[in-house]
Formats: structure tokens, sequence, C-alpha cells
């Protein structure tokens, strides 16, 4: 008789114990769903505040009715530095035609990417995501990644990867307002 209500304890452990785990992941995964949402075209573009090197705020929903080049980056990526004098030309070329250029550093020091824009001679905004909380909306690998935001604040197009000048100018022209 003892040994049976031995088996009957460890069954109902057991199975005490597969419900538990269950309840926790169910909740686990509905807490995190949001974070693990992968974007794509089409997608409304989550809307983030980060302030740049001048110390002027920008707020996506700011810029409504305008093309947004949303571009992430790091001073120790190779394709990155590439492409910065070719997105600061297309900067001068666009920024009066509608289209904002956003660059957001991801998590480096504000000494590190202040003496990266300067030896480059960037002139668009350059934001830096201290916690990386714009990276994670955004599901962020590699760099450099951008994201073509049109006017009505939707991804038009997401490039991972190393662009060259004809590229971004074409980027550009694609989420210019008409």
């Amino acid at each position: 008789m003892a040994q049976s209500k031995k088996k009957r304890f460890y069954i109902r452990t057991a199975i005490l114990a597969v419900l538990t785990i269950a309840i926790v992941f169910t909740i686990y995964s509905n807490v995190t769903k949001e974070k693990n949402a992968v974007l794509r075209e089409g997608d409304k573009a989550p809307d983030f505040a980060l302030v740049d090197l001048e110390g002027n705020e920008h707020r996506l929903s700011d810029y409504k009715g305008e093309g947004v080049f949303l571009n992430f980056w790091g001073t120790w990526c190779k394709p990155c530095a590439t492409e910065m004098p070719a997105m600061d030309n297309q900067y001068h070329v666009y920024k009066d035609q509608g289209v904002q250029t956003l660059a957001i550093n991801i998590g480096e020091s504000q000494l590190k990417v202040n003496s990266f824009k300067n030896s480059h001679g960037l002139t668009f905004p350059i934001a830096i995501d201290q916690n990386k909380s714009v990276m994670q909306s955004y599901n962020i690998a590699p760099l450099p990644t951008t994201f073509l935001i049109n006017p009505d604040g939707r991804i038009e197009k997401i490039i991972k990867g190393e662009m060259t000048e004809q590229d971004i100018a074409d980027f550009m022209e694609q989420i210019k307002p008409s």
C-alpha cells in the first residue's frame, strides 16, 4: 500500500511540474512577444525618441508626412564608415525635398561617436541608442541596417549591409513625398 501511495505522489508531482513549466512558458512568451516581433515592409515603423549629438530630440512621429532614411550603425563597422560620406552627400540633396536622414549609433560613447562624426565631416543628425531599446524594437542585425520609412510612417524597405551612393540616392528618391 505504501508503494502505491509513493508512486501516485511522484506521478502527481511530475504532472504538476509539467503544468507549472507550461504556464510559465506561456506567460513569458506573451510578455516578450512584442520584443520578438520581426518588422516587415509595409509595417508601421515603431515610434521612438532619441537625442542627437547636438542635443535635439528626434521623435519618429514628428516626421509624419516626410520620408525618413533611418540608418543603424557603429563606429567599428567598416561598411558603415564607407557609406556614411555618401549618406551625407545625399542628405544635402534630399533634406529640402522632404526626406529626413537620421543615423542611430548602437550604444557607443558620445566621445567616440562625436570623434567619428568629426573625422568624417558628417552633418546629418546622429543619435546614440544607449540602452539599445530602439535597436531591439527594430530587431537590428547586422550593422549597417537601414529602414526606408515613407511619409505615412510605414516601412517601405529594409536594407541590410552597405549601400553605394547611387543606392542611397535611389532609396531617398523612393521615400520622397510626392
